[in-house]
């Protein structure tokens, strides 16, 4: 039975794994629609798959090139990955969510595939910012900038499993195009995630210090905190756009509080 039940959370992680990135999984890997939603707990675990091969390009092109060449490189190779999936909801979330209209409005537009104002600014602002902190750490301790990659993809991801937690689904439920996932993570869900997280700081922890991890944990919830309440006040919950937004969000302020942490010291 123990058995069984490992095999099934491979299955999960690798369900998450084909969800949120291009990676091809095995066949046996099966599908089962609700597989999709349990397969939300190993999210954190598919950003540290992610953030390890940022760290690897990063790593690799440092020794090539100088530091910016290798960071660009570094964010293409995971934007690459993913399939720019949670870049394509930031800019919709900033399409819908920027300016002044209702809900069914906002989510029509976050619908358009059409690239507005406020999400080419906005996508352009937070890809700019990832790719100065990241800059600015891998110049000043490398090692930092390496353990932040795994760490900001890991507990962005974990992010977003919080806002299923605390959020009902905000969007059109019959159009929803992962209707699985449109559902509350539960507790073992939640607990699982937070494993997740433990993991991915105590890795990170070789290079970076816990009082700099701590502070950036802090950071991590308090954007998911606010991003919770904005939806429910705008949308009335999250969508999968929104997911993603919550994603870059928080990966990038785990850069700004490792990067504000090691200035000050």
């Amino acid at each position: 039975m123990q058995t069984a039940a490992v095999w099934h959370e491979i299955r999960l992680f690798f369900i998450a794994l084909q969800f949120l990135t291009r990676v091809p999984v095995p066949r046996w890997v099966g599908w089962q629609p609700e597989w999709l939603h349990h397969s939300a707990r190993h999210f954190a675990a598919v950003g540290l798959v992610v953030g390890a091969l940022g760290a690897l390009v990063l790593w690799s092109a440092a020794h090539l090139w100088p530091a910016l060449v290798a960071v660009l490189l570094c964010m293409a190779a995971t934007v690459w990955m993913t399939g720019a999936f949670h870049e394509d909801g930031l800019a919709d979330t900033c399409d819908g969510l920027g300016g002044a209209v209702g809900r069914e409005r906002a989510l029509a537009i976050m619908k358009d595939s059409r690239l507005g104002t406020y999400g080419a600014v906005g996508l352009l602002l937070v890809l700019a910012l990832k790719a100065a902190t990241l800059h600015a750490l891998a110049t000043r301790d490398l090692g930092a900038a390496l353990a932040a990659l795994p760490l900001a993809h890991a507990w962005s991801r974990a992010a977003t499993v919080l806002l299923l937690r605390l959020l009902p689904y905000g969007g059109d439920l019959d159009h929803a195009k992962a209707k699985p996932l449109a559902q509350q993570v539960d507790t073992l869900g939640l607990a699982v995630t937070g494993l997740w997280c433990v993991l991915a700081a105590a890795v990170a922890s070789v290079f970076i210090a816990p009082p700099v991890l701590l502070v950036a944990a802090v950071a991590v919830v308090a954007v998911a905190l606010w991003m919770a309440r904005w939806l429910q006040q705008r949308l009335g919950g999250f969508t999968g756009d929104a997911l993603g937004a919550t994603q870059q969000f928080s990966e990038l302020a785990v850069y700004l509080a490792v990067l504000a942490m090691l200035a000050r010291g």
